[in-house]
């Protein structure tokens, strides 16, 4: 019997040759599996890797949860202060997996120059600020420097630097509304020490980071008093239920929101890419599957004689099918070697080089950013191997229709 065996893996992977008939269908049904693994991995990759990105972005300008009064009617600018004598503040230490907790606030205001104007919300910040992101975005000059006596230095968006014809060492007159309309407007006069560029225009025409105790000062609030607090965690999968978690260990006074609800229209959006990636991996090892029972067919049309001999010998139909399921899982490796290979090579690509850019005005980014876990690769690669295989049990069932009698005769 070892020997039959030996003889049927021979035959079964001569199918490859070139002057055999199954040659090309085989050389086909490889190329499918190698270019829908390359389709699933780039479409992994680049659909996970924009959710990450733009929940970056967003929780780099407001936090994961934000913490702050309920009168405040969720308006961008800090309306009733906080004050930042609260348990979770420095560190929130009655809930695992926050990270850090910061203290900001936001004031409505007017850049003017002698040809245009523009409309702001200066971010007020302090020496708690997590600047980290902001080393990404950061295009021209540094960051500014809170951990010392009040200055007049600002981050501004190039988005705004480009329509007020501003650059790095700039100084201009910001004006901003008091309580009473009727009063003078409060005027601070910035000096630009750097420009950032996230990408993400919605907060870039926007946003003007500066001192918290200017907004302090000009709201008439005490040191001790902030607008809100923006809480950041480890996991952000989690984050609904950290938000819940907050709500519940803070004072009744106050409110939190995580950004998944403030910003429930673009994660709405971003929860669509998940099911786009599903139908792209079901369509192609729908693909792929088709290919590898077209060649199994093929092998099994080819090999008509050999399986009646080894039938005559006495082989069992399962002994037959298995010599032809292994050697089909053997061409799916194959495939999913070269799959791999060219998807991560291509993916390596466009991170290293971006080569594939795209619009921020639509996409938050401006080229398609890339994020893969090497847990993502084994469990497509294993996933791609194990459904394959089995869409290939019903037509090797076709060996068991052969008759030993009529296939030994045939040519």
């Amino acid at each position: 019997m070892n020997l039959e065996y030996f003889i049927a893996k021979r035959l079964i992977k001569g199918g490859g040759h070139k002057n055999s008939i199954s040659a090309p269908i085989i050389k086909i049904a490889i190329s499918a599996i190698a270019l829908g693994l390359v389709m699933m991995l780039i479409a992994i990759a680049t659909g996970v890797g924009l959710q990450h990105k733009i929940r970056e972005k967003i929780a780099a300008f407001n936090g994961h949860v934000q913490i702050y009064n309920y009168d405040n009617n969720n308006s961008e600018v800090s309306v009733n202060p906080v004050s930042i004598h609260q348990d979770f503040y420095p560190e929130f230490k009655s809930i695992d997996g926050i990270n850090h907790v910061q203290a900001v606030a936001a004031k409505g205001g007017i850049i003017r120059t002698e040809s245009t104007f523009e409309g702001i919300i200066a971010k007020g910040v302090g020496k708690d600020f997590n600047w980290e992101p902001f080393k990404e975005f950061l295009v021209q000059g540094r960051l500014p420097n809170y951990s010392e006596k009040r200055n007049e230095e600002v981050l501004i968006s190039s988005y705004l630097a480009n329509r007020l014809g501003f650059e790095v060492g700039t100084e201009f007159w910001a004006f901003f509304l008091k309580n009473d309309v009727d009063d003078i407007p409060n005027q601070i006069k910035f000096s630009i020490v750097g420009i950032y560029d996230s990408g993400f225009q919605d907060f870039d025409a926007n946003y003007l980071f500066a001192d918290l105790r200017h907004i302090q000062r000009m709201n008439g609030w005490s040191a001790d008093q902030v607008g809100s607090f923006e809480v950041f965690i480890d996991d952000f999968d989690k984050i609904r239920e950290m938000s819940r978690a907050i709500y519940g260990v803070t004072l009744s006074t106050l409110d939190s929101q995580s950004i998944a609800d403030k910003y429930f229209t673009i994660f709405e959006w971003l929860s669509l890419f998940d099911f786009n990636i599903a139908i792209i991996i079901g369509i192609m090892i729908i693909v792929g599957g088709i290919n590898m029972i077209t060649a199994l067919l093929v092998l099994i049309l080819e090999r008509t004689q050999m399986i009646g001999i080894l039938k005559a010998l006495g082989c069992s139909n399962w002994s037959i099918r298995k010599l032809f399921l292994y050697n089909a899982v053997y061409l799916i490796a194959i495939g999913l070697f070269w799959g791999n290979l060219i998807g991560l090579g291509l993916l390596w690509l466009q991170d290293t080089f971006g080569l594939v850019s795209l619009d921020p005005a639509s996409y938050y980014v401006s080229q398609a950013p890339v994020y893969i876990q090497p847990m993502h690769i084994v469990v497509l690669n294993i996933g791609v191997l194990v459904l394959c295989s089995l869409m290939l049990l019903l037509p090797s069932y076709i060996i068991t229709k052969i008759s030993p009698a009529r296939s030994i005769k045939f040519e």
